[in-house]
């Protein structure tokens, strides 16, 4: 610790246990804890204590029968477990009986305090932090630990409660990382007490007729067999596996997700992973029972699997409903992409669950029953149901389905892209799945062209676009440019695609979408005419607001917006459609490069937003990349340098970044108030001294009038006085430049904190100290 943060400690701790000082706010708090994580992972934290005995006074006075804040209190506990994560400063805590008048019995346990949830957190958190050594196993399982961690499983803040389990899954896991370890075959009789007493804890709550104590024990073994995987975890699984299957032939099921979640996390034994997953499918089946049309089974179960207890489950409210199904298709959506889900994977009754599903949101299922109609009326307009179940239509897109079942999947995804019901979140992800299933089409053997069915269904589609993309709801319309932009990155160049699409009138509503009132359309619209442009695949924009003009290139248009559109979204979509069509090298740019990269730079140099500024970088870096060539990753232990550009070509490159003004608008960013931006210049400039080390035809002597010249407008700009430019540089004076300044140290220097220095402890203890004093002084809360 640095002398004068020890200087203001004594003071600070004094405050801290005075229960009549103002309190600093929590943010001080969490960075003074944060502060001393720091030291005490970098040294030893009984010298800290040794050397600043006022923090030893300041655990010791908290104890103290008082009005202290619940948030000093709670600090002290997490200060304490930081402290006590050493075992040689924990072995000096407990001399002084600290550590049981803090965490147990003796301690907040029995005092008013331990009412807020805060100190409650508190005491997790310091068990959690000093919990790290066997010594700390020992005093856990002395002072009756466990079993108020135990009871605060079922704590009234969900976060406390969950602190409570994540613990005992820690303590678990540390108490047997010892003597524990050794083959699967190891007796359980011989684990550590604290190990015993957990899992005996577990092993009661699975047997208890109470739901919540189910659901805890289910939830610290779900953890437990996700984050551990040493082989005493299979000997656990050996001992509980029965009390699991027990509670899977429960009528009702109780806690019937956790037990899910559970045995997906287990993996191991094939019997009660197809027990699981039949528990998940349950939902679904009953979806389907409930709209077959004749008496033969759903095909996601056997006809005992809808059973009773699902319906019953399903349809007695509404929230029960959504919920139930939400969380069942929330599951399978995460197991499809897993290698321990069961085989064979059944996709094609789950494609006809999802379908189903989303016909009856829209009221355009069949129910067969009365529970069927039941169904019907609690989903009918679910919007919550029908973004999960276009959520899991999408993902099942990664396996292939019976064509029968693939035409219901476009024709319902149609439906709802269709209908003027469905709300902008739901045709959002509609056309998130309708591309996902677009991808998985069918491809004809030797062409990569889209298939007869899949273009039949676009040219259904493209109509169902205009008319999305003229909505009066802007997220409809930036939904609608967002499908067409991904649609025609992925299928611009095959012919079936653009024959559609430059047969319907999306191209002409799309570049009208620039001049969109909303700005994200217009920035949307800017990157989809972009992609557009790149593939041919766009018409010429007319310009009735550009007088004397009967049309305006889309490049003009563009550089139109980036020079006068008032919002950044707009301005940042240009600027990325420029630097990738300069990247490939696109018609409008190759005529002639540099006076569309002049231009560019010129403008994206006084825009006011700094993501815009930086972008102008990217396209400036390209731009360097093809005149010098990419950097070269050369191994870091070849004993030959990288080789350097032949001095013509270079003297040629070199004199073209000059004229587009590059090196101006590189140094004009270097000195950028927005920190991303000098660090982009500054790696930048870096990489163009590199590749121009090695250059001796292009030296300057560092005396040169230019050279001096150079350097003091760099000097004025660093200043912040930015008003003079440089004019025309030479590659020469450039290069000169380059080599004198320290570019590494600037890069170090950005690449800090810009409130290092008032985020420094020292700074922290005083303004900690100089707001209670104001605070004292006026009685009153600054802030």
């Amino acid at each position: 610790m640095d002398p004068e943060c020890s200087q203001l400690l004594p003071a600070l701790c004094a405050v801290l246990a005075d229960p009549r000082q103002p309190m600093v706010d929590d943010t001080c708090l969490e960075k003074l804890l944060d502060w001393f994580k720091t030291i005490t992972e970098a040294g030893s934290s009984l010298l800290l204590l040794q050397e600043n005995p006022c923090l030893v006074e300041l655990l010791c006075h908290v104890l103290k029968p008082q009005d202290l804040s619940s948030r000093v209190l709670s600090f002290s506990l997490r200060l304490t477990g930081v402290f006590a994560a050493q075992e040689d400063c924990f072995q000096y805590l407990q001399q002084g009986e600290l550590l049981p008048r803090l965490f147990g019995e003796a301690g907040p346990l029995g005092g008013a305090a331990w009412t807020a949830p805060t100190v409650r957190s508190g005491w997790i958190q310091g068990l959690r932090s000093l919990a790290q050594h066997p010594s700390a196993l020992h005093f856990l399982a002395d002072c009756g630990a466990v079993d108020t961690i135990f009871s605060l499983q079922g704590d009234s803040s969900l976060f406390v409660a969950s602190a409570a389990g994540q613990l005992l899954v820690h303590i678990l896991s540390l108490s047997m990382r010892g003597p524990a370890e050794g083959p699967p075959g190891l007796q359980a009789d011989d684990w550590p007490p604290c190990a015993q007493k957990i899992v005996g804890h577990i092993e009661e709550s699975l047997r208890s007729t109470a739901t919540p104590q189910i659901t805890q024990a289910l939830n610290v073994l779900t953890t437990t067999f996700s984050h551990c995987h040493d082989p005493w975890t299979q000997v656990l699984w050996v001992q509980l596996h029965p009390l699991v299957a027990v509670l899977l032939q429960k009528d009702p099921m109780p806690a019937a997700h956790s037990l899910v979640d559970l045995l997906l996390s287990v993996a191991r034994p094939q019997a009660l992973r197809a027990q699981a997953f039949a528990v998940l499918l349950q939902p679904l089946a009953c979806v389907l029972q409930a709209t077959a049309q004749g008496p033969e089974p759903s095909g996601l179960l056997d006809s005992t699997a809808a059973d009773s207890v699902t319906a019953d489950m399903l349809l007695p409210s509404k929230a029960a409903c959504v919920g139930l199904l939400c969380q069942t298709l929330a599951h399978l959506e995460l197991l499809l992409p897993l290698p321990q889900r069961p085989c064979p994977w059944p996709q094609a009754p789950l494609l006809g669950a999802a379908v189903t599903l989303l016909q009856l949101c829209r009221g355009s299922g069949s129910p067969a029953s009365d529970a069927g109609r039941q169904l019907c009326a609690l989903l009918l307009g679910c919007v919550r149901v029908q973004r999960a179940a276009l959520d899991f239509l999408g993902t099942l897109s990664q396996e292939t389905g019976p064509p029968e079942l693939v035409t219901q999947v476009f024709a319902v995804l149609l439906e709802y892209l269709r209908s003027p019901d469905s709300s902008p979140t739901v045709l959002k992800k509609a056309f998130q799945a309708t591309f996902r299933w677009l991808l998985s089409s069918p491809r004809t053997p030797g062409c990569s062209d889209l298939d007869s069915h899949t273009l039949l269904f676009l040219r259904e589609l493209l109509p169902v676009l205009q008319k999305r993309l003229c909505s009066p709801c802007w997220e409809v319309r930036d939904s609608g440019l967002e499908f067409l932009t991904q649609m025609t990155r992925r299928w611009g160049g095959q012919a079936g695609f653009r024959h559609a699409l430059l047969a319907s009138e999306v191209p002409r509503l799309t570049e009208q979408l620039l001049r969109d009132p909303e700005s994200y359309v217009r920035a949307s619209s800017v990157t989809a005419m972009g992609q557009l442009s790149s593939q041919g695949l766009c018409v010429p924009p007319a310009g009735p607001e550009h007088p004397g003009s009967q049309q305006k290139s889309l490049l003009g248009e563009l550089l139109h917006i980036l020079s006068t559109d008032s919002e950044g979204f707009p301005r940042r979509a240009v600027m990325q459609v420029f630097t990738q069509w300069l990247r490939d090298s696109h018609a409008d740019v190759v005529g002639d490069t540099e006076q569309f990269v002049a231009g560019v730079l010129q403008v994206a140099g006084q825009d006011l937003d700094w993501e815009v500024r930086a972008q102008g970088l990217e396209l400036a870096l390209v731009f360097l990349e093809q005149m010098l060539g990419p950097p070269r990753s050369h191994c870091p232990y070849a004993v030959t340098p990288p080789v350097a550009a032949p001095a013509g070509p270079l003297t040629q490159a070199l004199q073209s970044l000059c004229r587009v003004r590059l090196f101006e608008f590189a140094f004009r960013a270097l000195f950028d108030c927005d920190r991303p931006v000098a660090q982009k210049s500054c790696d930048l400039l870096l990489l163009l001294r590199a590749k121009t080390a090695s250059s001796s035809s292009l030296q300057e002597p560092r005396s040169s009038p230019d050279v001096a010249s150079v350097e003091a407008a760099l000097q004025r700009w660093r200043a912040g006085d930015q008003a003079q430019p440089l004019g025309d540089l030479e590659p020469e004076v450039v290069l000169a430049v380059l080599r004198s300044m320290d570019l590494e140290g600037l890069r170090g220097a950005l690449a800090e904190s810009s409130d290092h220095v008032e985020k420094s402890p020292q700074s922290l203890l005083q303004d900690m100290l100089a707001t209670v004093g104001i605070l004292g002084e006026n009685e009153a809360d600054c802030y």
